[in-house]
């Protein structure tokens, strides 16, 4: 069977918006039932999704019918950035007034889950042979401290480096994987002397957000150091040995002109760095997800690179230290969840079946650049058809998860605070290292922290 896995650009985007309510029963009907009358309410925030999740609404509710059940969908289109969402979204779990559906990223999924907003899925999944699709390594995921599913998955994601080739190429250098940082930095020096440019991107710094950890520092610690969370414990070793190599190596490339430090601390860092400068060929490297194919790059993507198939490819992450070795970084994001204080329950549930199911999550993969966290998609178009997606998987086996718990939002705050004392000129790599660990600390607590 052959392992296509790996998170897709389509789960890590949030749903729902303020002043909705928990249900609008189109009758009157509803509750925890599914024979209906009953309508859920689910939000995109994001035009692919609100494209993708609206395609195939009509298609759950004639299943639906079909099996006796009167379900419908009500999707509410509201663009959103992350942050705007996350605030939203806050308010109404406080409230009970969320929509019956929702859609979250990682750091959501955790921080929800915790404090008892999210309704734990493990009853419908011991019911549904569905789940036994789903690969080993995202069920542990996707599986919480208490030991509780809480957000189901179609897609996840392999991140790595994409690279532009054709600009190496022309100005001379080395295409093939390199096998150490050192390795790598040699030639993103070399690459700067012959066109002038910061020839690597990484998300960095405070404006970067949450991505800064989850997309830049977290893939770079996975490789070094596997052992920074105790899931038993449900604590944070600040001590752990690979945090300081990482901020070490985030004040090398500064030092040596490679990071792009004034695009990185501007506000939405990734317009100029991954929408501008990496299509131009301005940036030659960068950290990014199996959704770049389809969404940032592809040709229906923000940013259209014509011939990406022949211009771009990958490389894993180089080896950090001696005896380390080159390595994929999956990420599950988050999934699809259901608040506590939902009164469609049970209808929420049949939705988000079909939504990570066959053909319906074979759509959405193909539209978001996603590859398939189930092991029965690969024959199922229109994935089927995507070969950069399918080849995607093939990188699960030298690929590292690391699962983590509460408290990733505290993490991510004073990883992005410490790099930023790097991108300002305030701070080298140890300086930084101390400077996250006294920040990391008071956030998280000492429930949290690791004695």
């Amino acid at each position: 069977m052959k392992r296509t896995h790996v998170v897709a650009a389509f789960t890590a985007t949030m749903v729902v918006a303020a002043g909705l309510t928990a249900c609008s029963p189109a009758d009157g009907g509803g509750g925890d039932g599914t024979d209906g009358p009953v309508t859920i309410t689910i939000v995109e925030t994001k035009q692919t999704n609100i494209d993708a999740i609206g395609a195939v609404i009509p298609d759950f509710e004639a299943a639906m019918e079909e099996q006796g059940k009167e379900i419908k969908v009500e999707l509410i289109e509201d663009i959103l950035t992350d942050e705007q969402f996350k605030t939203k979204m806050t308010q109404q779990l406080v409230a009970g007034q969320a929509p019956d559906v929702l859609d979250i990223g990682e750091s959501m999924a955790v921080g929800w889950a915790a404090a008892g907003y999210l309704h734990p899925l493990d009853d419908y999944l011991d019911d549904w042979d569905g789940w036994d699709h789903w690969y080993p390594e995202i069920q542990e995921a996707l599986t919480r401290q208490d030991g509780s599913v809480y957000t189901l998955a179609g897609g996840a994601s392999v991140q790595n480096f994409f690279v532009r080739k054709d600009v190496l190429e022309e100005v001379g250098v080395d295409t093939s994987q390199p096998e150490t940082w050192d390795e790598l930095i040699d030639r993103l020096i070399e690459v700067k002397e012959q066109t002038g440019d910061t020839p690597i991107v990484i998300p960095a710094g405070t404006a970067w957000g949450g991505g800064t950890w989850f997309e830049g520092f977290q893939p770079l610690l996975g490789g070094t150091d596997t052992d920074y969370y105790d899931r038993e414990s449900g604590t944070w070793d600040l001590e752990s040995e690979g945090w300081l190599p990482v901020f070490e190596l985030y004040h090398e490339l500064v030092s040596n002109g490679l990071l792009p430090v004034e695009d990185l601390q501007n506000p939405n860092p990734w317009e100029p760095t991954k929408y501008v400068k990496f299509p131009a060929g301005d940036i030659q490297v960068a950290a990014q997800g199996t959704w770049g194919w389809r969404f940032d790059w592809g040709p229906e993507g923000a940013t259209p690179i014509e011939g990406l198939d022949e211009k771009v490819i990958t490389w894993q992450y180089p080896a950090l230290r001696d005896g380390d070795r080159t390595y994929g970084w999956i990420n599950t994001g988050g999934g699809y969840a259901i608040p506590e204080s939902s009164e469609n329950k049970d209808a929420a549930m049949e939705f988000i079946k079909f939504l990570t199911s066959g053909e319906a999550l074979a759509e959405q993969l193909a539209a978001s650049g996603a590859a398939s966290a189930r092991d029965d998609l690969d024959d199922v178009a229109p994935y089927s058809n995507e070969p950069r997606l399918l080849e995607a998987g093939e990188d699960l086996a030298e690929s590292i998860l690391v699962v983590t718990g509460d408290g990733t939002d505290q993490i991510g705050q004073a990883v992005a605070t410490a790099t930023e004392l790097i991108l300002s000129g305030e701070a080298d790599g140890q300086q930084a290292y101390d400077a996250f660990v006294q920040d990391a600390t008071e956030l998280l607590g000492p429930s949290l922290v690791k004695e």
